[in-house]
């Protein structure tokens, strides 16, 4: 029933998003994902990490067939592109393989199987298939907020960013000494975190072919949920990032061309207009938040999977500030929006009790408390960072302790090792 509801609940969004989208004269996420069926897909790499998801309910003998159907599939789109000399200038030239695979999946699901069986292939493909849309609704999100909200409030932001030393400035100038290399590696951090997601979710499920049963919490569950929820805040709090508003990139648009060599000067803030292309996806940094999730999640790894969430996190903290997409203070509250919906997940796995629903509350309140002091105290923060800087620090390493706390009494205690008994001594 959990599982039905929540294909149902997906479906119908996807579908009021669908239309929501046409309204504005966009296309809507399903539509997007339909036509990668034939056309080059936006993102091949995504497709097939879907396509991996899906295999852990596979034996090896069905993904080593499901993954040479795949390559088989996008030899051909590939062959037939080049013979009609219709090469894709945007988007990758494979990928369209691994959707086939996955959706023949579900037809096999539908046709070929039954009972347990039926439902945990299906399950596979919804994961896989929920993986890819989310990617394709949270394009569309980002459009929408574009085309809704015609300003933003990104003076507010950065001038609450003084009392953390405006950071994305700092990074800015680290990030454009460091030349080429460091910027094409902080690029592909930046741009293949869900390639990172799969990589630690398919460790977490690595035992799910051999028990048929998928574990009652793992780091898809967060993503998606994430990725839910953020979009909403997006909408409340339109920020554009301060490349954009601060930058070059910003064009006639921009407040000021100042980012990244010099602070925006201390003033009192007020919305401004803006263009109705740039996505306002600034707040919270959904992109710190679910760098924030792998890291957690890859903790109970082995310890090359621990060094890789650790090096995603700090290479993602390190692209969004120094690519000027976001401020420090959307930092903050990305990692606080993280550890509150992963407090709930882990409650709502475990069963609520009264430190899950404390902890919940408080993680919840303290990103309330975030936002309106970005909204209403930029000013007092800009002019007092000695106060508010720490304070901000505190407040997101208070729900940091309470997470680790709480989530250590809920893990179950080890067994004692059994210890030999004595032995009487040869007489």
């Amino acid at each position: 029933m959990l599982w039905a509801t929540a294909g149902v609940t997906a479906l119908g969004f996807f579908i009021t998003l669908e239309i929501v989208a046409r309204r504005y004269g966009l296309p809507g996420p399903i539509t997007n994902q339909v036509k990668e069926v034939v056309f080059a897909p936006k993102s091949g790499f995504l497709l097939y990490a879907g396509m991996a998801l899906m295999m852990v309910v596979l034996t090896w003998r069905q993904r080593f067939l499901a993954a040479g159907a795949a390559i088989g599939i996008d030899v051909v789109f590939f062959l037939v592109r080049w013979a009609a000399d219709a090469q894709p200038t945007d988007g990758h030239p494979f990928g369209n393989g691994a959707l086939w695979v996955i959706l023949g999946c579900a037809v096999i699901a539908v046709t070929r199987r039954t009972g347990p069986e039926r439902l945990l292939l299906l399950k596979g493909v919804g994961l896989a298939l929920l993986l890819v849309a989310g990617r394709k609704t949270g394009d569309t999100w980002l459009l929408i907020t574009s085309r809704t909200r015609p300003t933003v409030l990104d003076p507010y932001v950065a001038t609450a960013d003084h009392a953390l030393g405006n950071p994305s400035w700092l990074a800015g100038r680290i990030v454009r000494a460091t030349g080429p290399i460091g910027s094409h590696i902080l690029d592909y951090v930046y741009i293949q975190l869900a390639v990172a997601a799969v990589a630690v979710a398919m460790y977490q499920l690595r035992k799910v072919a051999v028990e048929r049963r998928f574990p009652r919490h793992h780091l898809v569950r967060t993503f998606l949920v994430i990725g839910l929820l953020g979009p909403g805040i997006y909408m409340i709090f339109p920020v554009v990032g301060p490349v954009f508003a601060y930058g070059a990139d910003g064009g006639h648009w921009a407040v000021a061309d100042l980012w990244p060599h010099t602070p925006p000067p201390i003033s009192t803030p007020h919305p401004v207009p803006f263009d109705e292309i740039t996505p306002r996806n600034c707040m919270p940094s959904l992109h710190t938040a679910w760098a924030t999730a792998i890291f957690i999640h890859s903790r109970k790894g082995p310890r090359a999977l621990r060094y890789a969430g650790t090096f995603w996190l700090i290479a993602t903290l390190g692209a969004t500030l120094g690519f000027g997409y976001h401020y420090g203070v959307d930092l903050v509250a990305g990692v606080v929006f993280t550890l509150t919906i992963e407090a709930a997940l882990l409650s709502l796995a475990r069963g609520w009790d009264r430190s899950g629903t404390q902890l919940v509350v408080y993680g919840t309140t303290v990103f309330a408390a975030l936002l309106l002091c970005y909204r209403y105290l930029p000013v007092e923060m800009a002019q007092a960072p000695w106060l508010f800087g720490p304070l901000l620090l505190l407040a997101m390493a208070s729900v940091i302790q309470g997470y680790v706390r709480t989530t250590r009494r809920w893990e179950p205690a080890a067994a004692p090792a059994p210890r030999p008994e004595p032995q009487p001594e040869p007489v």
